[in-house]
Parts: structure tokens; C-alpha cells; sequence
């Protein structure tokens, strides 16, 4: 089960040593925003080092720098042979960039001799205007998608917005970017996955932040700091109540299997409460 993934600065050995003792679930060693240009070549290095010796469960993922900006093929070439579980793509703007990108990695995994087809692609969806406009374009794009995930930050910077906050809470083009990723998601039928939670000493926040993500459908968050790590695991984790709850849900349908609604204590289910019921059990 994946809850969190944390970003870590790819040019740092010390970080990413730290890292894969932490809790958290998955790395994203970062080879984009957390990395200036003249260390570009030297966070490759890196993480070439530090995977090549990486004793670990985590899901070990790299986010490449975007497509445009002339590095993307150089980090593919770079970290493909260490067989990641996938690539975080940054500013994603439409399936014809996920199918490049997938494109690219059969032919570095065919160079590497790795199983073609076998690294996952994390694009971030939302970074900007032409990005946002382009959501609903990720359907039966690639086997290799993984999940997606939106962004703030960058949307913000690209549209020319000031904040996008107020009082700890996105302001509405925020919001309708959050949510159009979470639609995407499941017209892909993948996972979404919540971006990063940017105050870094904010407790109540987060808090907030992550139990509205996992209310409205998140299976994971984004972490840029390993303080945020234990919170965003506990709360996305299934209570035992919600277990439970699961468990009897599938039995029922299980003892009656032609049935299209149930009675469960007094309550009506049906084939969405039995989805639902499979999804916090895959987080069991």
C-alpha cells in the first residue's frame, strides 16, 4: 500500500540515504525543481550511486525534468537500467507527451535489457494553463500509467496568479484543478494522488489537507518533507472500523452474487459501496 511519496533532492546522497530509512512508502528522488543546472549532471551520478546500493521495499521513483526542457532523454538514459518503479513526469500537458515519453522508455529499456514496458509513468496533470485544458486526455493512453497527480505551484506561476491560498485552504481555480485531477484519474481508471502540502510547519493544515484528500478520493500523498510523513500515513490508512465495514460489504456480496443491492445493518449497498469496500481493503 502506497500512502506517501516523498520528494527528495536528487544531488544530495545524504538526503536519499535518509530517506530510504524513513517511513515513508515511496522516493521520488528529484531530478527537476530541487536540482540548479550545473548540478543536473551530478544528481544523475547520484542516483545512479545510491539506487545501485539501495537495499529497500520502497517504490523508488525519479521525476525527470520536463519534456521541453531539453534534459528529459539525458535522465532517462541515466536511471532507466536501475529499474525504478517509474517516473514522475512533470508538467504533463496531454497523452501526446505521455505517449513520447513511454515511447522513450521501450528503447532505453530495450538498451538496458529490462523488461519493456515495465517502468510506470506519474505525470503531474496540472502545472499549466495548456496542461489543466488537456485532463480529460488520458484514457487508454498508455499501459504504463500509473497514477496522476496535479499541482499548485506551477499553476500558479503560469497563469500569473499571486496566491492560491487563503487561510490554508486553495482558492477556486486550485480547487477545480484538484478536482479535475481526481476525475482524470478515474476516467483513467488509475490512481490520483494529492500534491504536496508547502507549509512545512503547520500541523492543523496538513492534517486537514490530507483527510480532505483521502474524503474526496485520494489513495496517496506527496511529501516534500519527512515530518509531513507520519501524519499522511495514519490518516490515510483504513480505522478498523472502515475495515470492518469492508469486509462484511464484500462477504454480502460474495453470499449473493447475482445480487444488485443488499441490506447490511438496516443499510442499502450496492455495486459502488462493493468498490469502495475492494479499495480500502487494497490498503489493508
Amino acid at each position: 500500500m502506497v500512502r506517501s511519496l516523498l520528494f527528495v533532492p536528487a544531488d544530495s546522497e545524504h538526503k536519499m540515504t535518509r530517506a530510504l530509512a524513513s517511513q515513508a512508502d515511496a522516493l521520488i528522488f528529484d531530478l527537476e525543481d530541487s536540482v540548479a543546472f550545473d548540478r543536473k549532471c551530478l544528481a544523475r551520478a547520484l542516483v545512479q550511486q545510491v539506487i545501485a546500493g539501495a537495499k529497500t521495499d520502497k517504490q523508488l521513483w525519479i521525476r525527470i525534468n520536463a519534456l521541453h526542457t531539453g534534459h528529459a532523454l539525458d535522465d532517462l538514459a541515466a536511471v532507466v537500467a536501475l529499474q525504478p518503479f517509474g517516473i514522475v513526469l512533470p508538467k504533463c500537458e496531454g497523452s501526446a507527451i505521455l505517449r513520447q515519453i513511454s515511447h522513450y522508455l521501450d528503447a532505453f529499456e530495450r538498451i538496458a535489457d529490462v523488461a519493456v514496458g515495465q517502468t510506470k509513468i506519474l505525470p503531474i496533470i496540472t502545472e499549466t494553463a495548456r496542461a489543466l485544458m488537456a485532463v480529460n486526455d488520458y484514457v487508454n493512453v498508455t499501459p504504463r500509467l500509473w497514477g496522476v497527480s496535479w499541482g499548485a505551484e506551477d499553476l500558479s506561476a503560469d497563469i500569473g496568479s499571486h496566491i492560491n491560498r487563503v487561510d490554508g485552504r486553495y482558492t477556486e481555480l486550485f480547487r477545480m484543478a484538484r478536482s479535475m485531477c481526481l476525475v482524470a484519474a478515474a476516467a483513467a481508471d488509475v490512481l490520483a494522488i494529492d500534491t504536496v502540502c508547502v507549509d512545512l510547519d503547520d500541523s492543523d493544515i496538513l492534517s486537514s489537507e490530507t483527510q480532505e484528500a483521502v474524503n474526496d478520493g485520494f489513495t496517496a500523498k506527496m511529501l516534500i518533507h519527512p515530518r509531513h510523513i507520519e501524519t499522511v500515513n495514519r490518516i490515510f490508512s483504513p480505522s478498523p472500523q472502515q475495515l470492518q465495514w469492508a469486509h462484511s460489504v464484500v462477504a454480502a456480496f460474495e453470499e449473493n452474487p447475482l445480487a444488485g443491492t443488499l441490506n447490511l445493518n438496516g443499510k442499502m449497498i450496492d455495486q459502488p459501496h462493493l468498490r469502495l469496500a475492494q479499495r480500502l481493503l487494497d490498503k489493508e
